[in-house]
C-alpha cells in the first residue's frame, strides 16, 4: 500500500481501511477557536480509529503558550501509546474537513515520518458519502515501535523568525484573517497586540479550502504564483500554530518543498514585548 500524498481521497481511504499496516487518526479538536462549536460529527468517528490529542498528549504544556510541539521523547511515548509503530501508513483526519488534522500531519513529518497523509475533505466528506461510522471511543490496540526521528527546520522559534525578517529568501505567510492580520479585528485571545509579522504576507486559511477539500494542485499553484512567491524558504504562521498547517499542507500540494512553521504564532508574537509588528495591509 503506497500513500498518496500529502492527501488521500475517501474513496482511497475506503479501498485501504483494513489493510493491517493502516493507522486511522483522529485529530478533532473539542471546541475550535474559529469554527462552529455545534458539530454534528463530534461524537462518531470512522471504524477503527485512535485519538490523535493535539490540546493535550501532543502539545507540550510546560509552555504558556497553546499546541506547542513536544519534546522527541514525549511524541515517541505518545505515539507508542496509539500503536503506532516505524512502517505504519498513517492516515489523519477530523470533523471539520480540513482543519486540525494538518498539524498533526506536519507533526508527523516533524518527527521524521514521511508514511502520513490528511483524508482530504475529512469527516464530513466520509459521512456525506454514506460510508460507514462508530461512536467515538477508544479503539483496542498493543503499543508501537514508533521512533521519532527529528528534522531540523520544520518548527521555527521566534528568534528564527525575527533573524530572517529582512532576508529575501525567506517569506512568511500568515494563515489568520485578512482583518487580523492588519490589526483591524480583535484578536480572540486576550492580550495580544494587532498587526502583523513585519514582511509577512497575508494568506487566510480558508483561501486555500473549497467546501470540505483543498483546492486542486493547480489551484494552489494560482493561489501561490498571485502572491509572486519564488524560490523562497516559506515559514507560515497563524494564531497558535494550527492553520498555519493548513497552508503548509496547501503549499505542499502545490509543489513546494522549502516549508517551516512558526510553532509560537500570534500567541508568542502578539504579546506585549519588543517583537515587532505592523500594523495594515
Amino acid at each position: 500500500m503506497n500513500l498518496p500524498k500529502p492527501t488521500v481521497s475517501i474513496q482511497w481511504l475506503a479501498e485501504n481501511l483494513e489493510n493491517e499496516n493502516l493507522v486511522l487518526l483522529d485529530a478533532s479538536l473539542p471546541k475550535p477557536m474559529t469554527k462552529a462549536e455545534d458539530n454534528p460529527f463530534a461524537d462518531i468517528q470512522i471504524p477503527g480509529s485512535r485519538f490523535f490529542d493535539i490540546d493535550n498528549a501532543f502539545s507540550d504544556t510546560s509552555f504558556d503558550l497553546p499546541h506547542m510541539m513536544p519534546s522527541e521523547a514525549d511524541f515517541t511515548r505518545e505515539t507508542r501509546k496509539l500503536g503506532i509503530d516505524r512502517n505504519s501508513k498513517v492516515v489523519i483526519y477530523d470533523n471539520l474537513g480540513v482543519y486540525s488534522s494538518p498539524r498533526a500531519w506536519w507533526m508527523f513529518q516533524a518527527m521524521g515520518h514521511d508514511d502520513v497523509s490528511v483524508l482530504d475533505g475529512g469527516l464530513p466528506e466520509w459521512v456525506e458519502a454514506r460510508l460507514p461510522t462508530e461512536a467515538k471511543g477508544k479503539s483496542p490496540n498493543s503499543e508501537g515501535d514508533f521512533e521519532a526521528n527529528p528534522r531540523p527546520g520544520f518548527f521555527w522559534n521566534s528568534n528564527e523568525v525575527l533573524e530572517a525578517i529582512d532576508d529575501p529568501e525567506v517569506l512568511v505567510l500568515d494563515a489568520r484573517s485578512k482583518g487580523r492580520f492588519e490589526g483591524i479585528e480583535p484578536e480572540p485571545r486576550a492580550g495580544l497586540r494587532g498587526g502583523h509579522i513585519p514582511g509577512s504576507l497575508s494568506l487566510p486559511f480558508p483561501e486555500v479550502i473549497r467546501g470540505n477539500k483543498m483546492l486542486a494542485k493547480e489551484e494552489l499553484k494560482k493561489q501561490f504564483d498571485k502572491m509572486e512567491v519564488s524560490n523562497q524558504q516559506l515559514v507560515f504562521s497563524c494564531g497558535s500554530g494550527l492553520t498555519a498547517c493548513i497552508i503548509a499542507l496547501a503549499a505542499a500540494i502545490a509543489g513546494f518543498d522549502w516549508l517551516s512553521v512558526y510553532d509560537g504564532s500570534w500567541s508568542e508574537w502578539g504579546q506585549p514585548g519588543d517583537l515587532p509588528v505592523v500594523e495594515g495591509s
